[in-house]
């Protein structure tokens, strides 16, 4: 449970007030855009930065002050690998199962179950170097396992991954939801947010922008169907037209995304028009994350 949290660097908030709290056994997305304060938020979750204020309870216990007990039953899979290239595969997993205090043989017996769990069966003796990305971000899900975790911290865990490779991470997330663990994710995709989770958190500037179940949020936040007109001259009919058929119309590049309730006269306009091109969809979380965040590029 985090409650009034507050982080501050060099008088400019990172994390201003954000309360949450996780359910045992779901998936807890935190989405936000690039500087939301989402990885300083999961620091102070797991002790490794101190807050300003507010509260932080993590697996029952009180934190910073009890971190690094509560972080025993917790695994990470960070942002970005910090694997060992030197070691091996089985080194990788050997090495950091020691910081639980775990014992070798206790580590190596666990060793072939977490590699069949992460499609690495046999990987056992091959070197970090010669692993794909895709293999790599697998191991350090496996690795985040070692300790037989209650609760699971991922940041970012598919990025930079090919379809076939983020398909199998989600895969082994709802095996590990359906084993009884708890995740919280974050995530810039948001169909994986979408399909995972069970509620989710949208924040922005450090504050809490939204918060539901997916489905919800889709239903309360945005308008039920899309239409996307691109192709020469689509941000000019925009500008000219689209008041008359959309609730609510924005221009991004060549796009003009078109919200309405429903889209039958907006399609039947565009249709005498060829040289526009269409797509006409449902909303989802991603329409949603836009309107309340903003097209703008952060960095």
């Amino acid at each position: 449970m985090v409650d009034q949290l507050t982080k501050a660097y060099d008088g400019k908030p990172a994390v201003a007030g954000l309360s949450f709290a996780l359910e045992r056994g779901e998936c807890f997305g935190l989405l936000g855009p690039n500087g939301a304060g989402k990885t300083t938020t999961l620091r102070c979750c797991l002790g490794l930065t101190a807050p300003d204020s507010g509260t932080i309870t993590l697996l029952g216990e009180p934190v910073p002050a009890r971190g690094r007990e509560a972080r025993a039953r917790v695994g990470v899979v960070p942002q970005f690998d910090n694997l060992d290239p030197d070691f091996t595969v089985a080194e990788n997993l050997l090495v950091y199962g020691r910081y639980f205090g775990l014992t070798d043989s206790a580590i190596r017996s666990g060793i072939p179950a977490l590699l069949d769990f992460a499609g690495l069966s046999g990987k056992e003796d091959v070197g970090l170097r010669t692993l794909s990305g895709g293999m790599k971000r697998r191991l350090t899900l496996a690795r985040a396992l070692v300790n037989d975790p209650d609760f699971l911290v991922l940041d970012e865990p598919t990025t930079g991954l090919d379809p076939q490779a983020r398909h199998l991470i989600w895969d082994r997330l709802k095996r590990l939801l359906a084993a009884g663990k708890t995740i919280l994710l974050t995530t810039h995709f948001m169909d994986e947010a979408e399909r995972l989770c069970n509620r989710l958190a949208i924040v922005d500037a450090g504050r809490l922008i939204a918060l539901g179940t997916p489905k919800n949020l889709i239903a309360e936040r945005i308008e039920p169907q899309v239409v996307e007109v691109y192709g020469e001259g689509a941000d000019l009919w925009a500008r000219a037209a689209a008041a008359t058929f959309t609730h609510r119309c924005e221009v991004s590049g060549e796009t003009a995304f078109c919200y309405v309730e429903d889209a039958a006269p907006l399609l039947a306009h565009l249709a005498e028009r060829p040289q526009l091109k269409t797509l006409h969809r449902p909303a989802n979380l991603e329409d949603v994350f836009l309107k309340l965040t903003g097209r703008e590029l952060r960095d």
